[in-house]
């Protein structure tokens, strides 16, 4: 008998092709998920749901028809998902932490080279009349002589640490939740030990309460001037704000974007004005291969866990502690 699986308009853009491969052992259902009433009318009979960077609030969590048991996020970040109500309800929440780490990594490494390299700038020196060295701008670190640092040192940011140590001088790592060493790098106590005299930041930390606008005004300026920052993770990381001021006035000599605290980038974001500032559409994880791992592995594991209680490919971000229950969200 196919498990049905409700999914959010959007969660999976090669969605076509994972129900066609699917038929007969899944039943997909699909539908929006921006009102609690669309999300009940969506997961009547549903034994899972599949979201992409769509927002499950209390409210829409409680809303659940009583037969889902699982959440299956199509990518890394749980910001935008009520994990304590889902928690509360019975849901377990399930994340792919791993299917596009190397893509992610690259892409991070790719923007932190251009930007030391002044490419974006030489390239528009060519197509504005070749110019001079000067319209390239300032002349930039080496890479042997300078310490890049990698907060956040999960599956992606330990490929990072990989691709960077035979450019850099040092790697250096800060992760609290780091149980072990990382091959290479150094491992340092703080963040006042990882930025003082850094060269060039990358981002790889969750979006949460404790890690929102965790890189503002001052952590900027305890880089050395000209440094460069990278993020591939979570716009909330950084106040844009202040790092379109350390752009502007040259203390950073780069940055490297693909992730944005509103998405799309807002016509009024002083990010648009900011120079020396290299931005993708967050399109870090991107490649055919993680395409169809990112599908396929969403559905199997919440197939798997609401079948068998247990996932395969990625992490069980909440554990159910009992069975689903009925919780009147708070407030309403």
């Amino acid at each position: 008998m196919a498990v049905k699986i409700a999914m959010a308009q959007g969660a999976l853009p090669n969605f076509k092709d994972l129900e066609a491969r699917l038929i007969g052992e899944v039943e997909f259902v699909m539908g929006p998920v921006d009102t609690s009433a669309q999300v009940g009318e969506l997961t009547a009979g549903a034994e899972g749901l599949v979201v992409g960077l769509h927002p499950l609030d209390e409210l829409r969590i409680a809303a659940l028809d009583l037969s889902v048991k699982a959440i299956g996020r199509s990518g890394v970040g749980l910001d935008a998902i009520d994990l304590e109500a889902a928690r509360r309800c019975g849901v377990a929440v399930v994340n792919q932490p791993n299917y596009a780490a190397a893509e992610v990594a690259t892409h991070a490494v790719a923007m932190l080279l251009a930007m030391q390299r002044r490419l974006p700038q030489a390239d528009a020196a060519v197509r504005s009349g070749w110019g001079s060295i000067v319209d390239v701008g300032p002349i930039t670190w080496a890479l042997e002589e300078a310490p890049v640092g990698v907060l956040g040192c999960g599956s992606i940011g330990r490929e990072v640490v990989e691709r960077l140590l035979p450019f850099v001088k040092e790697v250096r790592v800060l992760d609290p939740m780091l149980n072990d060493g990382v091959p290479g790098a150094r491992i340092v106590a703080d963040l006042d030990e990882l930025l003082a005299d850094l060269g060039a930041l990358t981002l790889h930390l969750p979006l949460n309460e404790g890690t929102r606008h965790i890189i503002g005004s001052s952590e900027i300026r305890r880089m050395r001037p000209g440094s460069i920052l990278v993020n591939v993770s979570r716009g909330g990381l950084v106040d844009e704000d202040a790092l379109a001021l350390a752009l502007g006035d040259g203390h950073l000599a780069g940055a490297g974007l693909d992730v944005f605290e509103h998405e799309p980038l807002p016509k009024s974001s002083s990010l648009r004005s900011a120079p020396n500032l290299l931005m993708s559409p967050h399109v870090a994880w991107y490649s055919d291969t993680a395409l169809k791992r990112l599908g396929e592995w969403t559905v199997a594991d919440v197939v798997s866990y609401v079948t068998e209680g247990k996932v395969t490919h990625g992490r069980l971000a909440v554990a159910p502690a009992g069975p689903r229950v009925v919780v009147q969200a708070r407030g309403s």
